[in-house]
């Protein structure tokens, strides 16, 4: 069976103007992030912060996944430590419905992580995703993480507290080919 994506693999690019629009789209449209919805934000803010570092901070960033010329979603990276000099990315992802399910969000992630880890020196980069989240499990899963388990009560979520998985990939795991 073939690739759903064909010979057009997803790449990533910095954000720019032209995004905006599509950036502002998930502040303010319910149900357009899925269960990552959290409610209303301000939808200026991608603006603005566009405005200030075009979405590349040395702490945090965001790039646009792009197929055949067109932005199909962003994936973003924010640094954290557990302690000391133990620095780590922990990146996220976002598609737009109609492009997903057709591959381009596992590529899109392997892709980050072959990113930061080209340009930083980040030994850890992780992934978090919901229980009920199937999809992205898999797609983690094809990006080179590995499942590390359960943090209970990870996040509110539509008035509960809800269960998270983390995921994780080092710097010495296998590459991943996309």
């Amino acid at each position: 069976m073939g690739d759903p994506v064909g010979m057009t693999a997803p790449v990533l690019r910095p954000v720019t103007e032209d995004d905006l629009p599509m950036l502002r789209r998930f502040a303010v449209e319910p149900g357009l992030i899925g269960n990552d919805w959290l409610g209303f934000r301000d939808a200026r803010a991608q603006d603005r912060r566009f405005a200030l570092d075009g979405y590349l901070g040395t702490d945090n960033g965001r790039l646009i996944v792009q197929v055949r010329n067109q932005a199909t979603g962003f994936v973003t990276w924010s640094a954290h430590s557990y302690g000391g000099s133990a620095g780590f990315w922990e990146i996220g992802i976002v598609l737009l419905p109609e492009w997903r399910g057709q591959g381009i969000g596992w590529r899109a992630q392997a892709l980050l992580c072959d990113y930061l880890f080209l340009h930083t020196p980040a030994q850890r980069i992780q992934a978090g995703t919901q229980p009920e989240n199937i999809a992205e499990q898999r797609s983690l899963v094809k990006a080179g993480f590995l499942l590390e388990g359960t943090i209970r009560a990870a996040e509110f979520r539509a008035g509960q507290w809800r269960d998270g998985l983390l995921y994780s990939r080092l710097r010495t795991d296998p590459p991943v080919a996309v």
